[in-house]
């Protein structure tokens, strides 16, 4: 299982910028990463875990292998794309399929980058956006309404049950309302119609608040407002200079550090966007650890061992007997699988086994 971050903004907020330097952060990895091939609106980045590199200390694995997310930037959105305005919003497609949207904001001034609308205004931008993102669900919701409406007219008992969820769906979306708000969203109907379109303000939305050096340390004006606003609705805010962050793709570790610390930051906007990406979709990382590799695995928080075993292949899942599990402290306190074996804390788990972030895993199967 992936994570996919579907990026979005005015031009030139930094939205470009920001994707350049996830680009880079894979070219960087593609070692790592022989699968990985980019694509014009495509990056697939490692996600940033501090316990893998910990565990091949002990284990000196012949590679590290990573979880991966992508990334799927879009052309820069204007206000009238909906009406074809600028590129229009043809490109909406290409998120069409992420989980989570991350919308860039421009939180700087700078005279000699100009801005779209004239001048910086971080709460109109987000309207702008959403309002264009709102245009592109109704225009979607329209067409399946108009033809829900002829199945149903054939007497279709599962297109008149959408149907009636879609019209009131529809008006919903009309009043200028994001489809996360949708009060009948457990609906199955909902839930199927969802599945099919993946209307686009249904998806989690974190806002990217884009400053300059001097923004990082402390929250600027421009900020503030976003944050409020955000709060307002209850989604999450990151913020990242983007112009830092392509700077920082060369860098080796230890100056990466030096220079967030001489910047008043703990983290790298690079990485609070996939830690947040991570906790908003309920996901989390068991390992393998071996002497071929050392390899993070990418499940759903509640995943029982079986299904947990079927992300490295299906037929573990099918051939499932137990899973060995040692968890990532034990494993590190007692420096290594026979040390954790020796103080008592490997066990055997089955088939109902809900599996643990950091969990060291091998598994029995028999197919």
């Amino acid at each position: 299982m992936g994570l996919s971050i579907g990026l979005v903004g005015l031009p030139n907020v930094g939205k470009s910028t920001t994707f350049n330097a996830l680009t880079k952060a894979q070219n960087a990895q593609s070692e790592n990463y022989p699968f990985c091939t980019i694509e014009p609106n495509k990056a697939v980045v490692p996600v940033p875990d501090f316990r893998l590199n910990e565990l091949a200390k002990i284990v000196n694995p012949e590679r590290i292998q990573y979880s991966t997310i992508d990334f799927v930037d879009i052309a820069g959105l204007v206000k009238g794309a909906s009406r074809g305005e600028g590129l229009g919003n043809k490109f909406l497609s290409n998120i069409r399929e992420t989980e989570v949207i991350l919308h860039i904001v421009r939180c700087f001034e700078d005279p000699n980058v100009v801005h779209v609308e004239g001048s910086i205004d971080p709460i109109r931008d987000v309207e702008i956006i959403e309002d264009e993102l709102l245009f592109a669900d109704l225009d979607t919701l329209q067409k399946r309404v108009d033809s829900l409406k002829k199945k149903a007219k054939g007497n279709d008992k599962n297109a008149k049950a959408q149907l009636a969820i879609a019209e009131e769906l529809l008006e919903h979306i009309a009043d200028g309302n994001p489809v996360s708000t949708y009060k009948n969203r457990d609906d199955d109907a909902f839930l199927a119609i969802n599945r099919d379109l993946r209307l686009l303000t249904s998806k989690e939305i974190i806002y990217g608040a884009n400053v300059d050096e001097d923004g990082l340390a402390e929250d600027n004006d421009f900020v503030k407002s976003l944050k409020e606003y955000a709060k307002s609705r209850d989604y999450e805010v990151i913020k990242l200079c983007a112009k830092v962050e392509e700077e920082m793709v060369d860098f080796e570790d230890d100056e990466k550090q030096e220079m967030l610390e001489d910047l008043g930051v703990k983290e790298s906007g690079l990485e609070q966007i996939i830690h947040k990406g991570f906790d908003k979709l309920g996901l989390q990382s068991y390992f393998t650890a071996g002497v071929k590799e050392v390899r993070a695995w990418t499940i759903k928080k509640g995943t029982t061992a079986p299904k947990a075993a079927s992300v490295i292949h299906n037929d573990f899942e099918k051939g499932f007997i137990r899973a060995e599990v040692i968890s990532y402290d034990d494993f590190i306190k007692y420096g290594g699988e026979a040390g954790a074996k020796e103080a008592g804390k490997s066990r055997l788990e089955g088939k109902e086994y809900i599996v643990q972030d950091g969990d060291i895993m091998h598994f029995r199967f028999n197919v």
